[in-house]
């Protein structure tokens, strides 16, 4: 067996025709079960993702087994060819379009997630921001698109047809695409402000919607990621947060 990555909690290898991503007794059941039925959802709804195969218990370690998919990562690729980044990234925006047409009506609502997120950050945000962001966020239109959660360009992989595949579908939910679309804005920001600015302007231009609209939702996905209390993130979001009233 292979390993294909190593992250926090969980190793992620292939063996054959299908990829096993075997998480440690730390990471919490219902967890791991509510990514595997995400993935079942979303796979019902027609979209290019690997099949899911098993979920199962090995050495005492729960693990979700799927089709593997040969190829590269968008990321891969943009970088491979950084003059065609234009190119790719319009690639990258229709197919988060393609995902946000689609419905999944039985996976959890995006506000309820990121009210409790919001709600858990006692120790990090000050209850006066809390509020603004609660506030803010009941405030925003609900809707019921199926909204990634982490759509970024390593989670896109392309076959060898040129086909893509898109995986990691543990933060999937329904709501408003503009969140889905700010967040993947945000991960695009934290490693290139140019890149997340070229990913806007062309998301914006190809849903026909405003940018002020998208950025209004920055500060609440910002304080969504503090969550995962990354110290090398938290300056650089708390700024985010803090801009109650973006611009």
């Amino acid at each position: 067996m292979e390993v294909i990555a190593e992250r926090k909690e969980k190793i992620i290898y292939r063996d054959g025709e299908v990829v096993i991503k075997e998480f440690s007794e730390k990471f919490p059941k219902s967890d791991i079960l509510n990514e595997a039925l995400n993935q079942a959802r979303v796979e019902e709804t027609g979209l290019p993702i690997p099949a899911l195969r098993a979920v199962s218990v090995v050495n005492g370690k729960w693990a979700i087994t799927m089709d593997y998919v040969e190829g590269k990562t968008l990321e891969q690729i943009m970088q491979e060819d950084p003059e065609n980044l234009e190119k790719y990234m319009t690639q990258f925006v229709e197919l988060q379009l393609t995902v946000q047409e689609k419905k999944a009506p039985l996976l959890n609502k995006l506000k309820d997630k990121m009210n409790r997120k919001i709600s858990s950050l006692g120790g990090q945000v000050d209850a006066t921001i809390r509020y603004e962001l609660h506030t803010r966020l009941d405030s925003m239109p609900k809707h019921n698109k199926l909204c990634h959660g982490d759509f970024n360009p390593s989670n896109v992989i392309i076959d060898k047809d040129g086909n893509p595949h898109i995986i990691d579908w543990s933060h999937a939910t329904q709501g408003n695409a503009s969140a889905d679309a700010a967040r993947t804005y945000l991960l695009f920001a934290l490693k290139d402000l140019k890149l997340a600015d070229m990913y806007m302007d062309i998301f914006c231009k190809k849903s026909d919607t405003a940018k002020q609209y998208v950025q209004q939702w920055l500060p609440i996905v910002a304080a969504s990621q503090l969550v995962k209390k990354k110290p090398e993130e938290e300056e650089f979001l708390k700024g985010w947060v803090d801009v109650v009233d973006y611009q």
